[in-house]
């Protein structure tokens, strides 16, 4: 390829509306990358948690020492995730409507639902958050890509006019600066389409198991408050 050919020179003699088109994807591929990173590492995070609380709960714990401990990390780095939100925020309210003198059980056990379902609402949106950029980037970027190639193609049909003999060598840096366009939006949308894929994927899997404790949970405090323990 020659000097006046090479990518970068292309990309500097682009016109401007086309050089906009490629700084747009050029940022959208930058941050897209970096939620990218963000988001694998939270979600590897939040399911290595999920089974390990999950372990830690079924190993035969005492749930009041359980609620301690949560607490105690509360106070120390001032949030929990996952499931330890979930039970700490149903534990919390079932043992603050079975300390009120005769609640029925239903009343606790409907506002300890209800707890753990903003709790489950909480986490959900944590899950998904910048998925819904991912899926922008994806599906927006090669339209954007498509406008710079046009823009670029037309830029050079119309310098068509101002010469007398038309060849390749007057249409080709035109033509290749506008296909540049549609490469950078590719570059951008095929890592965003398959982050988002895998990252909604392994989110909804993660949530399911939210709700499934969340039900066992329940089944345990209907059991205790029903019989009185």
């Amino acid at each position: 390829m020659t000097q006046e050919l090479s990518l970068w020179a292309l990309i500097a003699g682009a016109t401007i509306p086309v050089q906009i088109v490629m700084l747009i994807l050029l940022l959208a591929s930058v941050v897209s990358w970096v939620m990218i990173v963000q988001r694998g590492i939270y979600l590897r995070n939040a399911n290595s948690n999920c089974h390990a609380f999950e372990d830690t709960f079924w190993s035969g714990v005492d749930l009041n020492q359980l609620y301690r401990e949560l607490s105690a990390k509360v106070q120390d780095i001032g949030v929990v995730d996952g499931l330890e939100s979930v039970f700490r925020a149903g534990f919390r309210e079932f043992n603050r409507l079975v300390q009120q003198s005769q609640t029925p059980p239903e009343v606790v056990m409907e506002g300890t639902e209800r707890a753990m379902r903003v709790a489950l609402s909480r986490e959900q949106e944590k899950l998904n958050i910048h998925l819904p950029f991912l899926a922008s980037v994806a599906s927006v970027s090669p339209y954007i890509g498509l406008f710079g190639t046009v823009w670029g193609i037309m830029h050079s049909f119309r310098g068509l006019a101002n010469v007398q003999q038309a060849t390749l060598a007057t249409v080709a840096p035109g033509i290749s600066e506008a296909l540049i366009a549609t490469a950078m939006g590719l570059f951008a949308a095929i890592p965003a389409v398959l982050a988002y894929n895998r990252y909604a994927a392994m989110a909804e899997n993660i949530f399911s198991n939210y709700e499934t404790f969340a039900e066992e949970f329940s089944s345990i405090l209907h059991r205790r408050v029903h019989s009185g323990d």
